[in-house]
């Protein structure tokens, strides 16, 4: 595919990174020049110093012959026009007939101009709200007791969770191949995080105390599987949240659901589902400014909100934040977010779900023992991949260090692989089948299945080995 962005900014960079890592021709726009003259240093492909709103920029970058335009400069308006330019003078048409535009934004009104109607906004074909992202992907970490990072697969029953062998656990000293012994139910472990690096396991691959574990099963079994490896999980009564920004804001309104009202205000909350109980329920929300502090009382009257600073010693001890079931701090300053949660955890909190800026931060959050780390570029990138695969690869998921991924896949009517056995499946760089969806059923796959066109399926895979996914698959790009 040849793909336009537009702003080199951390997420800009790190998509265009993956991008040219799967062979894709990437063309970069970028108006501040020293920036543009770093990016264009440090990545091979093609950096124009130039705004986005150009139309010379977007015409050298190659606009009339390009599949797709991602538009992630700091201004939601200058992304929004950019894709209208281009709209306009290439026409509305997406996919393989026109040009699919996406567009980052973080102004909710946006997002529900973009929900109103049939008709495309500027002939934007995706928004990309950060916020709306990331409080997702909390929530669902928090529906599982928030022991680890989940991954949801839409239209199945299973999610992928990830949690840490405690040592003296059932998985401690597990060899793979034994684990049908345990009997945890229709399940798979797919990945394991040790030592700082990554490894696609297979049946000789021994556990150990302090390895990270991402498991696939059945979503209503997942807790079971996470006590067996030593991370029991424990109701959440009593959430604290520091940071009453939007990220805040959205999951206060997820966990509490108190307001009617705004649903049908402010529609971008009713996108974020509501996956948690709300039984005896109290919701904390830490926030210094006082301005917003009055706000939230005005739309959360059912939550707690403390004006003070996280920092301050007296006041946690003062509010009992110590006896905290959950915290999850979404301030915009990641350093903050990572302390106020290690600290926390040390003085009792029982689980602390941290969000951060980039994935680098993330592995320190995790070593430091934040049981959930959110890094909300990743994020935004994984969903803006998402879109852009093409119509065969629906799903894209970055894992641990960036070097696995989880794709999914719509086998084409000339795939090489179709009606041969699952023993016939070989990457190079190694690779696993995790997940199949079949007329409406999915199931983990054994040595019998048989591919067939139109199954969907999971994948686990180097990042490197996308190439590997075309040969076998048919994908369409």
């Amino acid at each position: 595919m040849r793909i336009i962005v537009v702003g080199a900014g951390m997420v800009g960079t790190q998509l265009a990174k993956g991008l040219i890592r799967e062979k894709h021709d990437v063309s970069l726009i970028e108006a501040n020049e020293e920036r543009a003259r770093h990016t264009s240093n440090r990545i091979d492909c093609m950096v124009i110093h130039e705004q986005g709103n150009n139309l010379k920029a977007l015409e050298e970058a190659g606009i009339a012959q390009a599949d797709a335009l991602v538009c992630v400069t700091g201004s939601d308006e200058v992304n929004m026009i950019i894709c209208g330019l281009a709209a306009s003078r290439y026409g509305l048409a997406s996919g393989a007939d026109g040009l699919l535009k996406i567009a980052r934004v973080r102004n909710d009104d946006y997002i529900y101009l973009s929900q109103s109607g049939d008709k495309k906004v500027l002939g934007i074909d995706h928004f990309i709200h950060p916020s709306l992202e990331a409080a997702r992907s909390i929530m669902q970490a928090i529906k599982h007791g928030a022991l680890g990072n989940i991954v949801s697969f839409p239209g199945t029953q299973y999610v992928l969770g990830s949690v840490d062998v405690a040592a003296g656990s059932a998985f401690d000293g597990l060899a793979l191949k034994d684990y049908h012994n345990l009997k945890a139910g229709e399940s798979l472990i797919t990945l394991v995080e040790r030592n700082g690096g990554v490894l696609l396991p297979s049946g000789a691959t021994v556990l150990a105390g302090g390895d990270r574990v991402y498991i696939l099963a059945d979503k209503n079994g997942l807790s079971r599987i996470f006590n067996l490896a030593g991370s029991a999980e424990k109701p959440i009564h009593r959430v604290g949240i520091v940071g009453g920004g939007k990220v805040g804001s959205l999951l206060a309104e997820g966990l509490l659901n108190s307001n009617p009202e705004l649903d049908s205000e402010k529609p971008i909350f009713s996108l974020l589902q509501t996956l948690v109980s709300r039984n005896r329920r109290q919701v904390i929300i830490i926030e210094q400014d006082y301005r917003l502090c009055k706000e939230l009382a005005a739309r959360f009257p059912d939550a707690l909100i403390l004006n003070n600073d996280i920092s301050d010693e007296s006041f946690i001890t003062e509010e009992q934040l110590d006896t905290l079931d959950l915290l999850v701090t979404t301030t915009s300053n990641q350093e903050l977010n990572i302390i106020t949660a290690v600290y926390l955890k040390s003085r009792g909190v029982k689980r602390t779900i941290a969000m951060v800026t980039g994935s680098g931060h993330a592995a320190m959050a995790r070593h430091l023992g934040v049981d959930v780390v959110m890094p909300i570029q990743s994020v935004v990138v994984d969903s803006i991949l998402s879109h852009l695969m093409g119509s065969s690869v629906k799903e894209v998921h970055n894992l641990g260090d960036g070097s696995v991924e989880i794709i999914e896949v719509e086998i084409g009517k000339k795939a090489p692989i179709m009606g041969k056995p699952i023993n016939q499946f070989r990457l190079s760089g190694g690779g696993l089948l995790m997940l199949v969806t079949r007329d409406g059923d999915s199931f983990i796959p054994r040595g019998d299945y048989v591919f067939y066109r139109g199954d969907r399926i999971f994948l686990m895979c180097k990042t490197d080995n996308r190439t590997e996914i075309e040969k076998y698959f048919d994908v369409d790009r």
